[in-house]
């Protein structure tokens, strides 16, 4: 029997079967869903926290000097708490120290950070990052100036007096009004507004438009930093492959200036995106591993599902069969037709599940911070699954089929 003709014949039997047909796909339809769906969302935070969440939290390109790891993917021992608290803090003279010495181009940005109230004209916004940076940190982070314009070299050396905020704040301070050029409060004392970072939306339902960049020696700094250290030394290359260079470089000139001895561990920290991205990372890996077998435990009950319709459709079916093989139907052609039949429902709830997953997948996009990314491989795996489990499950009713006598299915009533 010609392929295209069992598919015919089999979609014309699951048209007058509607409701067996439906209770039959079920089992597929619901596994191909979850499969879709999962890899779908995983993808798509995996896009989402390589391109967005550790550029954004780190930088392009950019590694941190820290005196301890900030983003710390597994349980930190109190012994290793310890140990990080009795570290020294890097210094303003280690920050010069390697500026000068790093042979490999690279940029450098001090920088510290500290939650404190921003107000004006009787407006206080609380827990406002106020951050000091150099003039390089801009660059750094990528920002986008909407209004006005970062603050320059010369007003961050000399320490001016001066901010650029985040959108959010903006609109909180200073509703329907240009913030550019106007002054706010930051620990009792004014700065002039001179920039406005265009929006940035959230990053895991945490806005990154509160905030203050000032530059790193303005008043502030007695109430964002210690003084003489600073919380992390910036430092961006051009690409990765440079990065490394430099961190390597950077590593070894602070072993030297702090007098590390081969054996010593470094008393400081070097942190990346990577970083970042570990913990995310060892999380998909536990999902994708945990996916087959979830998503095997619904193709096999699809698969029963299917098998237990088709035994029951060669039984309500015997007599056509007895016909069909009176007529000179060889059992290969009553094999292919049961065969068919069983795959082409499993691959229509396959069809019917890869919409659903990808339907839930951008539901879940649009409800939630999460975003989604529908992997190809995913679609053409859920296909090959449907007609996979389909012919599976219908080999043992086709072969009952093919085996039935033809004159006591002819009496069958």
């Amino acid at each position: 029997m010609p392929l295209f003709e069992a598919v015919r014949m089999a979609i014309g039997m699951l048209r007058a079967q509607k409701l067996k047909s439906f209770f039959s796909l079920i089992g597929v339809l619901i596994g191909v869903t979850f499969l879709i769906a999962v890899v779908s969302i995983v993808q798509g935070m995996n896009v989402y926290m390589e391109d967005e969440f550790a550029n954004r939290l780190v930088g392009l390109n950019t590694f941190q000097l820290r005196r301890f790891p900030g983003i710390n993917t597994g349980n930190v021992s109190d012994e290793t708490w310890r140990d990080w608290m009795r570290r020294p803090r890097i210094t303003y003279a280690e920050a010069d120290y390697l500026e000068a010495r790093v042979r490999t181009p690279a940029v450098f940005s001090r920088y510290c950070s500290e939650r404190l109230p921003v107000s004006r004209n009787g407006k206080t916004a609380k827990d406002i990052e106020v951050m000091g940076a150099d003039a390089t940190y801009f660059g750094m982070k990528s920002y986008d100036i909407a209004a006005g314009r970062p603050f320059s070299p010369q007003e961050a050396r000399v320490g001016s007096a001066v901010v650029v905020i985040g959108d959010l704040l903006a609109e909180k301070l200073f509703p329907g009004a240009d913030p550019v050029g106007k002054d706010l409060m930051i620990g009792g004392l004014p700065y002039r507004v001179i920039g406005v970072v265009a929006k940035q939306g959230t990053l895991f339902t945490i806005s990154m438009d509160k905030f203050v960049v000032t530059p790193f020696d303005a008043p502030v700094r007695r109430q964002i930093c210690l003084w003489n250290t600073m919380d992390e030394l910036h430092i961006q290359a051009a690409n990765p492959a440079v990065m490394l260079t430099v961190m390597d470089e950077v590593e070894s000139i602070m072993r030297v200036r702090r007098q590390l001895k081969p054996t010593q561990e470094n008393n400081f920290a070097l942190q990346t995106a990577e970083g970042a991205l570990a913990g995310w990372r060892k999380i998909s890996t536990i999902l994708f591993a945990a996916l087959p077998g979830l998503v095997a435990i619904s193709l096999v009950v699809g698969g029963i599902v299917i098998m237990n319709i088709m035994l029951m459709a060669v039984s309500e079916r015997t007599r056509e069969i007895g016909i069909r093989k009176a007529l000179g139907a060889r059992r290969r052609d009553i094999m292919a037709q049961f065969v068919v039949e069983a795959a082409t429902l499993s691959t229509i709830g396959a069809i019917f599940g890869i919409g659903l997953g990808i339907g839930l997948a951008y539901t879940v996009k649009a409800l939630t911070p999460f975003p989604a990314a529908v992997a190809p491989w995913s679609v053409g795996v859920a296909v090959g699954l449907g007609v996979a489990v389909g012919m599976a499950a219908g080999i043992y009713p086709a072969s009952r089929a093919s085996k039935l006598d033809p004159i006591v299915a002819l009496r069958s009533e």
